[in-house]
């Protein structure tokens, strides 16, 4: 989908950036530091669920191929597809009552796969797009077979490498990015908005607006309600929206390169459903956690000075509709983190730590203008997907398109690139040249 977009202004993406692959994809530990590895090698992750159930590895493979009709309808024929009225959804209904779109992503997985370990292993994916496995629709099991169809992959330099790759190309096709531009509110009209006004006061205006910034947020905080009559404030409250996540930055002085870590490491604590249940349901900030730890230098060792090791580690925690002060909250929990990483996976690290910053909840909400704090924006549930997600072309406004993760399809990079392609081609329909 990179590919695409440097195609489209007759360039080379590889002349821009450079993606990698990771092998393996994920190295997933259990509680007792087990480690299941996976990648598009079909063998070798046979030869991975051997060690944990042999008996697994027929209902695998059985999972496998039902996930490649799913992600055959699911990703490659609706993705890029508008869902702008309901006969649009009940003309693909029949299909996802087929392909059994009522079941969560953890029950399809255990209609396959027995090993409660294994379970989670083929069941987290629904995480990276803000969604519980229990709750998420089975539709999602398709990231499975997304990942090994096209592999996961790496920007070397890291995701600022994106940006500036993306900037390069916009600014060399005569387009201007406004940096610490910030837009105090989308002028609206009548079923139509006409531009943008600035905090400054300066004034642009345009034949339609496209926004990127969190759908929740652009409806309550940058259009006045009284232009809104689908999307009011009663409703954008009353959606459900994704967890949140803590985020921690950090680099060390030594590396560790004889650690079995790998680029992407997901450690899953004891608790699965218990753990999931109380960020999303209960919604207060559990003594146990999961997490994902990022350790791109195994990758790209120029993003850290010499000898040095980067990382980032990220725990889902509830969203700001939780009684959880961070302001007193955020350290604490932190220390536990970090103590537990040093204990298990990088001895003597706090002692090595050289570069650290840490994000919570707040930071989503106040500085990334994320509603609720939420990370991945509306929760990807079955009924706040495809036509019951915000649409790509805003239903109070004509001329007013959303990219990003909270309209159709959803959250992750996949998901987002495809909002493009339909943001892209609705505004192409509604303006020809």
């Amino acid at each position: 989908m990179f590919d695409d977009i440097f195609a489209a202004a007759g360039k080379k993406r590889e002349d821009y950036i450079d993606f990698v692959p990771c092998h393996p994809f994920y190295r997933i530990f259990d509680h007792n530091n087990r480690y299941f590895d996976y990648n598009d090698n079909e063998e070798f992750t046979l030869g991975q669920i051997e060690k944990w159930n042999a008996d697994d590895r027929e209902g695998y493979v059985r999972f496998l191929n039902t996930t490649k009709a799913i992600f055959a309808k699911g990703f490659t024929e609706l993705a890029d597809k508008p869902f702008l009225k309901f006969t649009d959804m009940l003309k693909v209904a029949p299909d996802l009552i087929r392909l059994q779109s009522y079941l969560s992503v953890y029950q399809y997985v255990s209609k396959y796969v027995k090993d409660d370990f294994l379970r989670r292993c083929f069941s987290f994916h629904p995480l990276l797009v803000g969604g519980n496995p229990f709750d998420t629709t089975s539709i999602y099991a398709m990231i499975h077979y997304l990942e090994r169809e096209w592999g996961v992959h790496y920007a070397m330099g890291g995701t600022g490498a994106i940006v500036k790759a993306l900037t390069n190309l916009i600014e060399e096709m005569g387009g201007k990015i406004h940096l610490n531009a910030e837009v105090d509110e989308i002028l609206a009209e009548k079923g139509r908005v006409k531009g943008i006004r600035m905090a400054d006061g300066s004034l642009h205006f345009s034949d339609a607006v496209l926004s990127n910034s969190d759908v929740a947020y652009t409806y309550r905080s940058l259009i006045d309600k009284k232009y809104r009559k689908k999307y009011t404030n009663r409703k954008i409250e009353r959606m459900k929206y994704s967890m949140s996540l803590f985020v921690i930055y950090f680099g060390t002085k030594k590396r560790y390169l004889d650690s079995e870590l790998k680029h992407h490491n997901i450690i899953l604590g004891e608790r699965y459903k218990g753990l999931l249940t109380d960020i999303f349901d209960k919604k207060v900030l559990a003594e146990d956690f999961s997490l994902y730890l990022h350790m791109p230098t195994i990758t790209d060792p120029t993003i850290a000075p010499e000898g040095h090791e980067s990382f980032y580690v990220l725990s889902p925690v509830p969203h700001l509709g939780a009684d959880i002060d961070w302001t007193k909250m955020a350290k604490p929990y932190r220390d536990r983190i970090m103590q537990f990483l040093e204990d298990n996976y990088l001895p003597d690290l706090q002692a090595n730590i050289v570069a650290e910053h840490y994000i919570d909840p707040l930071h989503f909400q106040n500085t990334l203008n994320s509603y609720m704090g939420s990370a991945f924006s509306v929760q990807p549930l079955l009924t706040q997907s495809a036509w019951f997600r915000p649409h790509n072309r805003s239903e109070d406004f004509a001329n007013l398109y959303f990219v990003g993760a909270g309209t159709h399809p959803g959250a992750g990079l996949p998901g987002v690139l495809s909002s493009s392609v339909i943001a892209e081609n609705l505004i192409s329909e509604d303006f020809p040249l």
